[in-house]
């Protein structure tokens, strides 16, 4: 190995000898089946910096998951969680170490260098658009810890996640099938629930151009998301007798009836997506088109029924001695069509006489209609009219430009690598809400709210690796960045009250250092410590929003978050995967949280700053190919974390609560056996320990809508190949049936089946 590569090998990828799983050809009867796969497109050398702990999913790895969208895939990452309730839901958060699932702003997900991470809203509305890439299409996937490479924002003060999908190489046409079951029973909801996808591709290579399209259908049924409590009284004998209620207590402890649940989550999903590769010389450019069309529908149920068997819409009621009230509007349809746009660019090449690769990526994203039409009663409430309300999107979407440029033997010295770039991105949101004569036309007739802003960014970014002496490197870097908000306004013309809000802008600079030290061939030792600027989104900003469904309240005066963040990695090279410990330990100061109210109907959301949460954890992580030199791979991993509020000034009372949605245990694992040449079959273990949702910590009651309850999934898979170009594949989702809440309920035992085809 050269010095140069030796060099790249230890301070750009501190763990790459162990990070990067090896393939299956290790042991005979796995180099057979190598050669059913090879069809999968080379994996392109990394491109980045990474000075923190990293972990890749290959492509063969992904065949041992059960997977029908994209964010399967890192289901069994360390430190990682992805609040995916059901298939086919567009609210996929993600949560890395110390930022919870609900802090969607602090992780970056790309695809070959697109952003798919969605800064303009947060919480269950900030998943990624997982939907823009097709799980078929990938070729690995790449999360990284931490912000301690200057070439990120603060937006990955929890990780990235980096997706590469690969290029066709030849003529190639790919075709999948899958169907789905998932039995619900839980209150009042006791239900199958079923789905398909389905999924074609073509490919082929035409000289120096390539061309890939796919259509990805998706139409599932999942379990309902929402379940309706009424807080209880003591009856004075007016009330209407109902049966059909559930007694029982809310997250919080207090004493509620369950009169209803949200219904089925039906959701319809189509992606239609192009990319064009063209290479000339050692310049390589990708254009990539993706079109999403996705369609949600809500229709509650309504368990309450009179003594004569007909359903209670309103009014005062009692059940087993408790009285409540009943408000028709929780029993309210709505119906969502979204339609987006991603539009991608990449450029790549050498310069200035090849000693620097130019990278420059481009991204347009357009959200080209989503509308929300929702009723103000149940279509089968003898009240019910057509009046109700529509919401929608307008000129809501994001521009983004990101310019790097390495040179990894800077001034001629193989010991020096150095990278810069230039960062850009302009995010715009505005949302409408008016008040309807017809819901089911999405008639507008009066105008009720208007509420948005824009934000815009400029960064310029340098790192500098040093190997300064044989078994050791030193990193330094550095981000500057200049954050505005424009034209924040909220207009609630129901009230006559117009908000125009100050433009802002603050900058910041983001110094990083990273130390590594290989004291032997199997072993690397690397500390890094960066500091991150998160600043505030426009939905934490701008959106002001009251409807039937729920209340946000946004804060334009938010202070970008600050974090100081440290981590110690040992790693320990072993034959065909590594062990690696890391110690980290995190402080965010004006951390921005969304309380939300789930005992309120609708609920109640506010952003605040909290003042300051200390997170420590260490982390575990197994990774070995042939354990014992079997069939049999392993990928393991054991956190601990600790997340305290440790300051707090507008609320002292919950200083030294533990931080919501962060439990102190989490582990996965994923083993994956090649009984033969032509049978995988898979096991995978999901433990989370409990949490909470609230900064209080005052909700402490398991197994209820609202709870953050602990959960131990156990999933099964198995691949087999008729021939190489068939495949079938079983698999069971939480094959104990375990019932667990994450505020909305998690799945129950869900099967799938799958069948593709490659002609």
């Amino acid at each position: 190995m050269s010095s140069l590569s030796r060099f790249r090998m230890t301070i750009l990828l501190p763990a790459m000898a162990a990070s990067v799983t090896p393939t299956l050809a290790d042991t005979e009867s796995n180099a057979a089946l190598d050669e059913i796969v090879v069809e999968a497109a080379p994996q392109e050398p990394l491109q980045t910096q990474y000075v923190a702990p990293s972990t890749v999913i290959s492509d063969v790895e992904i065949e041992g998951i059960n997977y029908t969208t994209v964010e399967d895939l890192v289901r069994y990452e360390p430190s990682l969680v992805v609040r995916r309730r059901y298939i086919g839901d567009p609210n996929g958060v993600v949560g890395i170490r110390g930022s919870n699932m609900f802090q969607t702003a602090r992780t970056l997900v790309y695809a070959d260098g697109l952003p798919l991470h969605y800064l303009l809203e947060t919480r269950w509305n900030g998943a990624p658009r997982w939907g823009l890439v097709a799980a078929d299409e990938i070729q690995s996937v790449e999360v990284i810890y931490g912000p301690y490479s200057a070439e990120y924002s603060g937006n990955a003060m929890g990780g990235v996640i980096n997706i590469r999908t690969r290029r066709p190489t030849e003529r190639e046409f790919h075709a999948e099938a899958a169907y789905i079951l998932q039995d619900y029973d839980d209150f009042g909801a006791d239900d199958s629930y079923t789905g398909h996808r389905e999924f074609l591709s073509y490919g082929d290579k035409f000289d120096k151009l390539s061309a890939y399209v796919f259509h990805n259908h998706l139409d599932n049924d999942g379990q309902p998301m929402t379940f309706i409590a009424r807080n209880t009284g003591t009856a004075d004998g007016g009330e209407t007798p109902v049966s059909g209620a559930i007694a029982g207590q809310n997250s919080v402890g207090r004493d509620v009836v369950w009169v209803g649940d949200s219904g089925a989550a039906h959701s319809v999903s189509d992606l239609t997506k192009l990319k064009l590769g063209y290479d000339a010389g050692q310049w390589s450019a990708t254009g990539t088109l993706a079109f999403e069309v996705r369609d949600m529908e809500t229709r509650p149920e309504n368990y309450l029924r009179d003594a004569a068997g007909n359903p209670i819409w309103s009014g005062n009621a009692v059940f087993a001695g408790q009285s409540f009230a009943i408000s028709g509007g929780n029993f309210a349809v709505s119906d969502q069509e979204r339609k987006t746009v991603l539009l991608g660019a990449n450029l790549e090449g050498p310069i200035g006489g090849g000693d620097w690769l130019l990278t420059a990526d481009l991204s347009w994203f357009e959200i080209i209609d989503d509308k929300t039409r929702s009723s103000d009663l149940n279509p089968a409430d003898p009240a019910f009219t057509s009046a109700g309300s529509v919401t929608e999107y307008d000129d809501t979407g994001w521009t983004t430009l990101d310019l790097k440029a390495r040179n990894e033997h800077w001034l001629g010295r193989d010991t020096l690598d150095l990278l810069v770039g230039y960062h850009y991105d302009h995010y715009r949101l505005n949302i409408d809400s008016y008040d309807s004569d017809n819901y089911r036309a999405g008639d507008k007739t009066t105008r009720t709210t208007s509420t948005g802003g824009e934000t815009r960014t400029q960064a310029l970014f340098a790192q500098l690796g040093w190997r300064f002496a044989p078994q050791w490197d030193a990193t330094f870097g550095a981000r500057y960045e200049h954050w505005q908000t424009i034209d924040g306004y909220y207009y609630r013309y129901n009230r006559n009250v117009l908000n125009d809000f100050d433009d802002r802008s603050k900058d910041a600079l983001s110094p990083k250092f990273s130390l590594g030290y290989a004291p032997a061939d199997a072993w690397q030792i690397r500390y890094s410590v960066a500091k991150a600027y998160r600043f505030p989104i426009v939905e934490e900003l701008y959106r002001n929003q009251e409807s039937i469904l729920g209340t946000s309240i946004a804060d334009e005066t938010l202070d970008p978050e600050v974090g100081l963040h440290h981590n110690l990695m040992v790693e320990r090279a072993i034959p065909r995967g590594f062990a690696r410990v890391n110690l980290f330990h995190e402080v965010i100061e004006d951390a921005i949280w969304s309380q939300t109210d789930y005992t309120a109907v609708p609920t109640v959301s506010t952003f605040l700053p909290v003042d300051e949460v200390t997170t420590s954890g260490i982390e575990f992580i197994l990774q070995q190919d042939g354990v014992f030199d079997s069939d049999v791979d392993v990928r393991f991993n054991l956190v601990y974390t600790d997340s305290e509020i440790t300051k707090n000034r507008a609320d002292p009372s919950v200083e030294g609560k533990v931080f919501p949605r962060t439990p102190r245990w989490r582990s996965n694992l994923l083993g994956t056996w090649h009984v033969t040449t032509r049978l995988d079959s898979s096991l995978g273990i999901r433990y989370a320990s409990d949490s909470y949702g609230n900064l209080d910590n005052s909700d402490r009651t398991d197994r209820v809508y609202g709870a953050q309850d602990k959960y131990l999934f156990v999933d099964l898979k198995a691949n087999y190949r008729i021939d190489p170009r068939v495949k079938l594949s079983f698999g069971i989702d939480n094959l104990t049936n375990e019932i667990a809440y994450v505020a909305h309920p998690w799945p129950q035992r869900t099967y799938y089946l799958q069948g593709s085809l490659d002609f």
